[in-house]
């Protein structure tokens, strides 16, 4: 397998949206190979994400990527190459706060997808789901949160919990040392600067759609 150019320079922190088309490109180049295809043009790539085919090259060179083949990118090659910019030498940990409905399709739906992040615990208060496995992952008591949290190694936290009660988890999930947060509440949460935040609103985002689709 031919290895691609890796530009000399560091790499620097990458702009947020590249870091998600990454992402989606990642997605749709797996799904690409495991259907047996072997090369890709940066405009097919960029078709079926909706963008220009400069917007592809411009992301793949912010991240060092140039391939000499006249037959377009490596499927695999770029997946590995993609692999080394987002993802961790190790494993990292994830753990999810509130295990309701969402939670657990969450959790079924993302473990397995990638080798790299990995959720293995779960915290709630209901006595129905604490002690017992919900949806494959061990539930623990939110009062257990700090003790569990250095137990299992736990760098990120998926936050699903109610609304109300949200704000209430910044203080434990900031002295766990927790670095990453994706927040599924709609309460605005504010963690210190440390700490990464994505809030993931599903009402801002529907109303977003319903206004620029009417």
């Amino acid at each position: 397998m031919p290895e691609p150019k890796r530009a000399a320079q560091k790499i620097e922190t990458l702009p947020e949206r590249t870091i998600e088309r990454l992402s989606e490109y990642r997605r749709t180049l797996l799904d690409l190979l495991a259907q047996g295809r072997t090369h890709i043009y940066s405009h097919e790539l960029a078709g079926m994400h909706g963008i220009t085919a400069v917007q592809v090259r411009r992301d793949l060179m912010l991240i060092g990527f140039t391939t000499d083949t006249k037959k377009g990118y490596d499927v695999e090659v770029l997946i590995d190459f993609i692999a080394s910019i987002l993802d961790s030498p190790e494993i990292r940990n994830v753990g999810i706060i509130g295990m309701g409905n969402l939670a657990q399709a969450i959790t079924h739906y993302f473990n397995g997808k990638r080798s790299k992040l990995r959720i293995t615990a779960a915290f709630d208060i209901d006595p129905e789901k604490v002690g017992h496995t919900v949806a494959n992952i061990p539930c623990y008591h939110i009062d257990d949160f700090a003790s569990e949290v250095a137990a299992n190694d736990i760098k990120i936290v998926i936050l699903t919990s109610p609304s109300a009660v949200a704000s209430d988890m910044v203080a434990p999930i900031t002295a766990a040392g927790i670095d990453g947060v994706l927040n599924f509440t709609s309460t605005p949460l504010n963690f210190p600067s440390h700490v990464y935040v994505e809030d993931y609103d599903i009402i801002t985002l529907l109303e977003k759609v319903a206004y620029f689709s009417k």
